[in-house]
């Protein structure tokens, strides 16, 4: 379980360690993490974390998908566009300039009335403080 904190709201999310091992590796590698909360520009109802200074390139496509559903977390190694985690809050297509994008997915939350709430507020008032943490 990985638990993500977004100003007022706490979530939690099940990692999906057999269908993406190298993925999750990856993520746990990384945490904490501490970063800002972004809404999508391009891929729908969604939000995302930009993956500074890191090299993931390595990591193959393992239960990739472009569609994900509401709560799916996924991580996108960077292999045509910059990495980023991307958490999905409802009807999603995984875009950016460089065209659609499958990213790995690797979590899904459960609390999906959470998920509304947090994607509206980066809409109306940007960047949202976000720390994901191993539980």
């Amino acid at each position: 379980m990985i638990s993500i904190k977004v100003e007022n709201y706490k979530l939690e999310a099940v990692i999906h360690e057999d269908a993406a091992p190298e993925s999750v590796s990856a993520v746990r590698e990384l945490l904490p993490i501490s970063s800002e909360l972004m809404h999508v520009r391009w891929s729908g109802i969604a939000t995302w974390i930009k993956l500074d200074k890191v090299d993931l390139t390595d990591i193959p496509r393992e239960n990739h998908t472009v569609y994900p559903s509401r709560g799916d977390i996924l991580l996108y190694p960077g292999y045509r566009n910059e990495p980023e985690i991307l958490i999905s809050c409802g009807p999603t297509c995984f875009k950016s300039p460089a065209g659609e994008l499958a990213g790995n997915h690797f979590a899904s939350i459960k609390e999906h009335e959470k998920l509304e709430s947090i994607e509206e507020t980066t809409i109306q008032d940007g960047a949202q403080p976000i720390v994901i943490e191993e539980r």
